[in-house]
């Protein structure tokens, strides 16, 4: 049995179980249920879902690994944008939940062939993981503030 670096091993976990989490928190939202802006200007889930992805892409990067979507055509979903400006922009709820899939598979294959992090690379991969446990709650509080319950038990 191969033995990876615990960083590795590390990582991929946190990718797995942020996977689960945000997989959870989407469960039975539709796109209309996902394009709803909590208090008419916070981010909706379809918004929160695509940004998480988008970050993905940036981490397959700085992994080397191919990306899961082309930046400019879903800038929509980039750090910085306001949603609510930019609503029209933002894709079929069902098909951000198959790039986040496809994301998922992706960072799994690249972690796979990964003997080890450059030293360089550590401090990026760690705040972008970061980056999903926050994300992840948020898509927890939206559900709830759509009146769903709670998936998280």
């Amino acid at each position: 049995m191969e033995v990876k670096s615990k960083e590795i091993e590390l990582v991929k976990h946190q990718v797995d179980v942020t996977y689960q989490v945000v997989s959870i928190n989407i469960e039975g939202i539709t796109h209309e249920e996902s394009m709803i802006f909590p208090n008419g200007e916070a981010n909706c889930m379809n918004w929160v879902l695509g940004h998480l992805i988008y970050v993905r892409n940036g981490l397959l990067n700085i992994l080397e690994g191919e990306p899961i979507w082309d930046g400019d055509k879903f800038s929509a979903y980039n750090r910085g944008v306001i949603a609510l400006e930019r609503k029209d922009e933002l894709i079929n709820f069902e098909e951000l939940k198959s790039y986040l899939k496809q994301s998922q598979d992706k960072l799994n294959a690249k972690l796979a062939t990964l003997e080890t992090f450059r030293e360089e690379q550590i401090k990026d991969i760690a705040t972008l993981c970061f980056h999903e446990n926050y994300h992840s709650g948020q898509l927890g509080y939206i559900r709830r503030i759509l009146g769903k319950s709670g998936a998280i038990k």
